[in-house]
């Protein structure tokens, strides 16, 4: 079991990517003809009770692009075709895009024109059916006819959650076999070896190479060490899963399920011959391994760490290049925007005033562990080599990118007396969507909201009777990097001073072309060494010993675990205070920021396994494998180990005010991404907040307003331009190239630095030239002013720590280009420390050096102008250069946001926003 030591009342709260588009020919109208409509579902009007509702009327969500998840074959051939939508699939997407030009004259009263109505139950008239699955009398699930969405209302623990995984299974199905196929790593073999598959597959399944023992142990485990609690979590995955299997059986037999299972050739569509297979309890830890992976693991980069640290003291020296490197790093930067801002402190991964057991590696010497092997066909061509290294960059990176935002204000600040949040997660957007919105009413359970498709039994975020809750990523470090010295041969390491053999895991695919992805015949194995440390993802030399680098996470093989907290989350005779949803987030081993409200008080708490490492290791870099550096009470077997009690992760009850855009959690509690320093995209929620909490009167509208705003906002623009600017107008600006452009730039900075269209649906930007030249100049003015002074090698390399840029028309993120996120990672605080040190003015934390020109303001001034000259001669279409969505200079596209098909149904692009993809707005007016 893992131990934490108690130390105060908190403490003691704590219990026991992407897949290819469908359909590329025109032979869509042919394959029509003759498909069966899926089978009506008889319509009985129903009414959920609400009397266990104290909103008021005053919760909404949204999640796009719909609730309807599922198409069969004919609806999706009638969309390749026509465009045609099936029902509920599309109708959230419109809403969600509209508050973008809607937002500056919302009220509390239009707020459900761009939000749905979240009040338990759905009012008589707007019941639109109404089922019992499988024929039972234990469980209904009603939907609405606005959204669609099911309200699941049982009368036995075991009918609510059958008629939980049988509504999952009618609105994710496909989704839901897709994600349980990358967690197993068997993606490619299922839905084609298209690149982008091959890429998918590769980036979890190496951070989580499980077998089908690894994942029954979790579920053993889970069950064994959380009593009642474990045993009814397992009897609920039960009776969801059960839920599941009825939906596949009676869609099989019924002709109505999903067209992908046809178009991939899983089934036909003629004899109805093939297979759906059914699901099983390990399927469900596969997908809780992907979901930890890509939301809620984080941690890693420590040899990235390493290689730029020694290319910082090649370049300076030992002394001055590590200072150098720390200056970068911003570890614990007096200027970063904080959630918890009351000046407590939360001391983790600090920086050791020794550093002890370091295994820096040889300059060089470092290979990344190759993970494919043996690729024939379309497994061995370019783009599947583009696609396998982009993955593993992804995987090894510390960067978790683009997830969520929250704002938060205590009723003390508000115009009723009762605080308003509006918060959710950043999760990409698919079509699917992987989060799917649901009701579920039952014994011990009461919650609306959203879950991932295949883990929806409990309500993930969303909100109770009294209260809600959400999560954004939090990023701290519960990843470590050992170095394992190897003996006799490349594949044993010393373990304790024995030579021991790593574990082989391996995963053979092949795949050939179906209707859904006409990629040609390939194959490849996935194969990991696996050591007690963890997998194996480097090979270097330390000091000349031939070492393998390996992660470790407190996560791994923990996947299940934290199935409990939701569990408690959803229990209304659980969470019933701050103190006890506190306790319940405890319980979840992802690295997130968990935030609550009810009608009378808000909380926060920092959740995650956050080891407690030996005396003196720095968690930024490689340790030795060795005993003395191990995790304290680390057991191998169990992958368990002493871990920081509760009171010391930051955590906080009534604060005035919480903001968070996975920005710095608390002082000195160090993150593992780099980033956290003056200018952070958090800053343009904190600065929006604390103005309407000082004035008081905080409304759910102006707390939405000042969310949608800041979703528009260019964090260069708003944050870092008006410096640049201030250096530039130094001196008069004689250039006239030069002048114009910062004309623009002016211009655009007084209309508020907007990436906004010029009304609505006019898919053109306001100031359209500014954003432009702003898009061109940033990653030219970056290398300008630091290159000179770090060099090109420490320049490069401290890119791979934080890449110098993330625009809206970028391709980052888990999901590439058209995400949505932006501004999460970029250079951003580096320039605004540098150009203000230049001008002279206050900075704390400081860069080592002045850059900008050298320090000099004339020159830094030369350098600014050079290349916002270059920039401005840039066309749109250079800038902007096209994909297989737009046309090359085409501004509004390049940033617009796309539902990244993972099925057969394709949407339209909407202009971007930078906000969470499911959202809440909550209000509640009592509490039981």
């Amino acid at each position: 079991m893992p131990r934490r030591t108690s130390r105060t009342a908190l403490d003691r709260l704590r219990t026991p990517g992407r897949l290819t588009g469908f359909l590329k020919t025109a032979s869509i109208c042919v394959l029509i003809a003759g498909l069966l409509s899926p089978l009506a579902q008889t319509a009985s009007a129903a009414e959920a009770a609400a009397a266990n509702d104290y909103c008021g009327g005053q919760c909404s969500d949204i999640l796009p692009p719909g609730e309807n998840g599922n198409a069969t074959l004919a609806q999706v051939l009638l969309n390749q075709a026509f465009g045609t939508q099936p029902d509920h699939a599309e109708d959230q997407l419109g809403p969600y895009a509209n508050l973008a030009k809607g937002y500056s004259a919302l009220t509390n009263s239009t707020i459900n024109t761009f939000f749905n109505d979240a009040s338990f139950g759905v009012p008589s008239d707007q019941v639109a059916s109404t089922l019992s699955p499988a024929g039972r009398t234990d469980v209904t699930i009603v939907r609405d006819k606005k959204t669609g969405v099911p309200h699941i209302t049982g009368t036995t623990r075991y009918g609510t959650e059958f008629g939980a995984g049988y509504a999952a299974a009618q609105d994710r199905l496909w989704l839901m076999d897709v994600f349980r196929h990358v967690g197993r790593g068997q993606l490619t073999a299922f839905a084609g070896g298209a690149a982008s598959n091959q890429g998918l597959e590769q980036q979890f399944w190496r951070n989580a190479p499980y077998s089908e023992a690894d994942l029954q142990a979790q579920i053993d485990n889970a069950v064994a060490n959380n009593g009642t609690r474990g045993q009814q979590a397992l009897a609920d995955a039960n009776a969801y899963l059960a839920g599941i299997n009825s939906y596949i059986d009676a869609s099989d037999s019924g002709r109505y399920f999903p067209g992908e299972y046809v178009l991939t050739g899983h089934k036909d569509s003629v004899t109805n011959a093939g297979t759906i297979d059914h699901f099983k309890i390990t399927d469900l830890v596969a997908l809780a391994s992907v979901i930890g992976s890509l939301f809620g693991s984080g941690g890693g980069g420590e040899v990235n760490n390493a290689i730029s640290l020694l290319a910082a003291q090649q370049r300076y020296g030992v002394t001055k290049g590590t200072e150098v490197w720390e200056s970068f790093r911003e570890r614990n930067d007096p200027e970063a925007v904080l959630t918890v801002h009351n000046g407590e402190s939360f001391p983790y991964a600090a920086k050791p005033a020794n550093a002890q057991g370091e295994a820096l590696p040889d300059a060089g010497s470092v290979s990344t562990e190759p993970l494919v092997y043996d690729p024939t066909g379309t497994g061995a061509d370019q783009s599947a080599s583009a696609a396998s290294a982009t993955a593993t960059a992804n995987a090894l990176s510390s960067a978790k990118r683009g997830m969520s935002n929250a704002l938060v204000v205590s009723g003390k600040y508000t115009a009723s007396g009762h605080p308003v949040a509006v918060f959710g997660p950043q999760t990409g957007y698919f079509a699917p969507q992987l989060l799917m919105l649901q009701e579920i009413q039952g014994p011990g359970i009461s919650a609306r909201g959203a879950s991932f498709a295949g883990l929806s039994m409990y309500v993930e975020l969303g909100r109770g009777q009294d209260y809600s809750w959400s999560a954004t990523t939090s990023g701290q470090d519960i990843i470590d990097t050992y170095a394992v010295e190897l003996c006799q041969d490349d594949y044993h390491y010393l373990y304790h001073g024995t030579c021991t053999a790593m574990e082989k895991i391996e995963q053979k695919n092949s795949w050939a072309p179906t209707t859904a992805d006409g990629t040609a015949a390939g194959s490849y194995t996935m194969r990991v060494w696996r050591t007690k440390y963890g997998p194996v993802e480097y090979r270097a030399t330390v000091g000349g010993k031939k070492v393998a680098y390996t992660t470790l996470r407190s996560s791994y093989l923990h996947e299940a675990d934290s199935i409990i907290g939701f569990q408690m989350l959803n229990d209304p005779d659980y969470v019933k205070s701050p103190q006890t949803f506190q306790s319940a987030v405890q319980h979840i081993n992802y690295t997130f920021n968990w935030f609550y409200a009810d009608s009378t008080h808000t909380a926060y708490y920092n959740s995650g396994n956050n080891p407690v490492r030996a005396s003196g290791v720095d968690a930024e870099f490689p340790v030795w494998a060795q005993a003395a550096y191990e995790w304290k009470n680390w057991n191998p077997s169990t992958n368990t180990a002493d871990y920081t009690p509760a009171s010391a992760h930051p955590n906080s009850i009534d604060q005035d005010y919480y903001i968070s855009w996975n920005n710095k959690q608390a002082l000195d509690y160090a993150t593992a991404s780099w980033g956290d320093g003056s200018v952070h995209r958090g800053n343009l929620l904190e600065d929006r907040v604390k103005k309407l909490v000082a004035a008081g009167g905080v409304t759910r509208a102006s707390l939405v307003k000042a969310m949608a705003d800041a979703s528009l906002a260019d964090l260069r623009a708003e944050d870092v331009l008006p410096d640049l600017l201030k250096v530039i107008n130094s001196s008069t600006v004689t250039d006239s190239t030069a002048a114009a452009a910062v004309s623009k730039l002016q211009a655009w900075l007084t209309a508020g630095g907007k990436r906004t269209e010029t009304s609505a649906g006019s898919k053109k930007y306001a100031d359209a030239d500014a954003v432009r030249i702003l898009d061109a100049w940033w990653p030219l003015l970056t290398q300008g002013i630091f290159e000179p002074g770090l060099g090109t090698g420490l320049y490069t390399a401290l890119q791979a720590n934080l890449p110098v840029d993330e625009s809206p028309s970028a391709a980052h993120g888990p999901t590439g280009a058209h995400a949505g996120s932006s501004f999460q990672y970029g250079w951003w605080s580096y320039v605004d420390k540098d150009v203000r040190a230049v001008l002279g003015e206050s900075v704390r934390g400081p860069l080592a050096d002045k850059y900008c020109g050298g320090g000099s303001l004339s020159a830094c001034r030369d350098i600014l102008i050079s290349t916002l000259k270059t920039a401005a001669g840039k066309t749109a279409a250079q800038v902007y250069p096209g994909d297989d969505l737009c046309s090359a200079g085409d501004q509004w596209c390049a940033d617009s946001i796309v539902q990244r098909t993972l099925g057969g149904i394709k949407h339209y692009n909407i202009s971007w926003q930078n906000r969470p993809t499911f959202q809440q707005v909550v209000e509640f007016t009592s509490h039981r």
